[in-house]
């Protein structure tokens, strides 16, 4: 099994920054895609940012030039870098991660989901 840990959410004003963080654990052989979501009240869930296991990324027209994502391979983590936080940014963020894991000796496809996190951007 695969489990991801977020932190890193919290309440921030406008202009400000937060750094969310997601790591994952368990026996992992090797880590694809990972992401980062988020979903604000009343609104479907939606794609903030995206890195492929090559680095390519990808973002939501809203947050390009705001924010950042990042990944370590070695400590099967992603990380998004907030900056100038607007209140719309406010939601649960989600992270998604989705590789290889092994257990007794077979390779498992998974698709794994954090807990969330909230971000309030609010003065």
């Amino acid at each position: 099994q695969v489990q991801l840990v977020e932190s890193g959410g919290g309440l921030v004003q406008p202009g400000g920054s937060l750094r969310l963080s997601c790591a994952a654990s368990g026996s992992i052989f090797s880590i694809a895609a990972m992401g980062w979501y988020r979903q604000a009240p009343g609104k479907q869930r939606e794609l903030v940012a995206g890195i492929t296991s090559g680095g390519s990324t990808n973002y939501a027209d809203s947050v390009k030039g705001r924010f950042a994502i990042s990944r370590d391979n070695a400590k099967h983590t992603v990380y998004l870098q907030m900056n100038s936080l607007k209140p719309e940014d406010t939601a649960v963020y989600y992270c998604y991660i989705s590789g290889i894991f092994t257990i007794a000796g077979t390779e498992v496809e998974f698709h794994s989901w954090g807990q969330g996190t909230q971000v309030t951007v609010s003065s």
